[in-house]
């Protein structure tokens, strides 16, 4: 976990930095200003545009009693894809534009919903939970996992009392 946020912080500004400067040596400084300028414009409606169509197809989906078609990851992605669209810098501009296109974004998602699931299903075996270390400890009944509980049905009378018996009004 520490080294991923060591290369969040620290390598991946400096290699955006390292790679402004040299699109700046390259073309100049005013179309560097110029495409970062653009990118961030690009991002914030495109962000717009891609999250409003993931929230119509959610409000469509819910409306039919359907489970929406693009989860929340898909929606995730849209939010993370425009923040790095804004966020100055070549590879967070290509990154956040590969996360707003519909189709890379599915790809992306049904990567992350596999892991996810892969991840799931190695704590319900009892192996490494990984990502959701300490999440069933809450609610440990001191039975393994898989057992069955066992549940009394019990038989009750029904009383009316007399506030029920009267007709209303």
């Amino acid at each position: 976990m520490l080294g991923k946020l060591l290369l969040l912080f620290t390598v991946i500004p400096v290699v955006e930095l390292y790679l402004l400067i040299t699109l700046g040596q390259n073309v100049g400084a005013g179309p560097t200003i110029a495409l970062v300028l653009g990118t961030g414009l690009l991002g914030a409606w495109l962000a717009r545009r891609e999250g409003s169509r993931v929230l119509r197809s959610w409000q469509g989906s819910l409306a039919r009693g359907e489970m929406p078609k693009e989860g929340v990851i898909s929606s995730v992605l849209v939010l993370v894809g425009g923040v790095l669209l804004v966020t100055p810098g070549v590879v967070t501009d290509v990154t956040g534009l590969l996360l707003l296109l519909p189709w890379t974004r599915r790809w992306v998602a049904n990567a992350i919903r596999k892991r996810l699931e892969e991840r799931l299903a190695v704590q319900e075996v009892g192996g490494d939970p990984g990502l959701f270390t300490g999440m069933g400890e809450r609610f440990d009944t001191g039975r393994p996992r898989g057992s069955v509980i066992d549940v009394d049905v019990v038989e009750t009378d029904v009383v009316e009392t007399e506030a029920d018996a009267r007709e209303p009004g």
